[in-house]
C-alpha cells in the first residue's frame, strides 16, 4: 500500500481544516517546501497537495507552491483544488503535477472531463470522491450532490480512470480511525480499481487495516503533523 502524505494550503501556508470547516484551520507551516522535503527524506514518493483556496472559489490559487516542491523534490505530487477549466487543469501539469485530482467538475460536468481524459489520459487523473453518507459532495465540501460514491466510481471507472480517493467528510480531521467499512464495501463492488483511503487514520494499525482491505494507497495528514504517526513508523509500507 502507497503512503501518501498531504499538504493542505491555504494562502500559501501549510494548515488543516477540522471536517473541512474553513474556520477551523489550523497552520502547521509557513513553508510547504520544507514539509515536503521531509516526507521526501523519509523516503516516501508520493504527495497529496491540495489548494483550498482554489476549492472554495473554483479557479486554481496556489500553484506557485506546486511548482516549488515540484521543482525541488521528486515527489510524485497529485494536485487538487479549484481544477474547474482547461487553463486550470493545464497550469496544474505545466506546474509539475503527476495527476490532477478533481471532483467538482467530474460530478457536475461529465461530458467536459471526459473530453479532458481523451485529451490527456485517464492515467493523469485521480477522481476525489468526497463523501456524507456515501453520498458525494463538492466545492470544497460545500454542496451537497444526489450521486452515490458508488455511482460515481462506476461511471468513470469505464472511461479508463483507475484512480479514486474517497474521504469521508465525518472522519476527516477528526483522528478517530478511517472509513473501514466504506472502504471495504468500495473495495468489493468495485475490486479493479485503486482505492485511495483518506480521513481519520491515526495509528499504524488502522493503516494495516486498510491494507489488509484491499486499499490501494493511504492519505495521511493531521496524524503526522499532530505526531500521532511518525514518518520513522511509516517505513514498514515503503
Amino acid at each position: 500500500m502507497t503512503i501518501i502524505p498531504a499538504i493542505d494550503i491555504i494562502e500559501g501556508k501549510c494548515v488543516r481544516l477540522t471536517k473541512g470547516d474553513y474556520s477551523q484551520k489550523t497552520i502547521y507551516n509557513e513553508d510547504p517546501l520544507e514539509v515536503a522535503l521531509q516526507f521526501e527524506d523519509a523516503g516516501l514518493k508520493r504527495l497529496h497537495l491540495v489548494d483550498l483556496d482554489g476549492a472554495k472559489e473554483g479557479d486554481v490559487k496556489n500553484w506557485k507552491v506546486l511548482e516549488k516542491i515540484a521543482s525541488k523534490t521528486k515527489l510524485e505530487i497529485d494536485f487538487s483544488g479549484g481544477i474547474s477549466s482547461q487553463k486550470n487543469l493545464e497550469i496544474t501539469f505545466e506546474s509539475g503535477a503527476a495527476y490532477a485530482a478533481v471532483g467538482s467538475i467530474a460530478v457536475k460536468d461529465e461530458l467536459t472531463f471526459t473530453g479532458w481524459l481523451l485529451a490527456f489520459g485517464p492515467e493523469r487523473f485521480i477522481i476525489g470522491a468526497d463523501v456524507k453518507d456515501e453520498i458525494i459532495v463538492i466545492k470544497g465540501w460545500t454542496e451537497t450532490t444526489t450521486l452515490t460514491v458508488s455511482e460515481l466510481i462506476s461511471t468513470y471507472k469505464t472511461k479508463g480512470v483507475k484512480q479514486f480517493f474517497c474521504t469521508d467528510v465525518n472522519k476527516d480531521g477528526l483522528l478517530q480511525g478511517p472509513s473501514l467499512s466504506l472502504y471495504k464495501k468500495i473495495m468489493n463492488e468495485h475490486p479493479s480499481i485503486d482505492l485511495i483511503a483518506s480521513g481519520g487514520v491515526s495509528t499504524i494499525k488502522e493503516l494495516e487495516e486498510l491494507r489488509e482491505a484491499g486499499c490501494h494507497g493511504a492519505i495521511i495528514g493531521k496524524a503526522i503533523y499532530e505526531n500521532r504517526i511518525s514518518l520513522s513508523d511509516l517505513k514498514k509500507f515503503i
